[in-house]
């Protein structure tokens, strides 16, 4: 056996372990994480400097947002606010996944949030509604 195929079998081998052993993450789904959407999606603009973007753990940039509370922060980034396109650009996030990643992102910046509990996420449905209605009445007033 030359060195060559020897390596290349122990790094097969590395690639079974680590992937037997790493966390299956589906995004969208209840069992990903906050940190892992933050990671998969909201870190391209909020972890490299996109303007208008509150940076993970940058305080200034966060307390202003994290006074608008948990449940009207997460709806107006939902359905979009301050440049930042509806659900950070994935559609295909649900609300509790989503909501998990922007309590991660206000943690980080100092804020007591959790990933949100079915009361919460009551709240955040409501305020979504409400948002989306003042927008509808905005377009409507609006020429096509």
């Amino acid at each position: 056996m030359t060195s060559t195929s020897a390596r290349g079998r122990i790094a097969v081998g590395l690639i079974a372990v680590a992937s037997s052993v790493a966390p299956t993450v589906a995004i969208g789904q209840p069992s990903a994480t906050g940190e892992a959407i933050y990671l998969e999606t909201c870190a391209a603009c909020h972890g490299t400097g996109v303007p208008r973007a509150p940076q993970l753990g940058n305080r200034r940039q966060w307390a202003p947002l994290i006074r608008e509370g948990q449940a009207v922060l997460t709806s107006h980034a939902w359905v979009g606010v301050r440049g930042m396109p509806a659900r950070g650009g994935r559609d295909d996030l649900d609300l509790e996944a989503f909501s998990g990643a922007v309590a991660h992102m206000a943690r980080s910046a100092g804020a007591d949030w959790q990933a949100p509990d079915p009361a919460m996420l009551r709240r955040i449905e409501a305020e979504v509604r409400k948002r989306e209605a003042a927008r509808k009445g905005r377009n409507a007033g609006q020429k096509p």
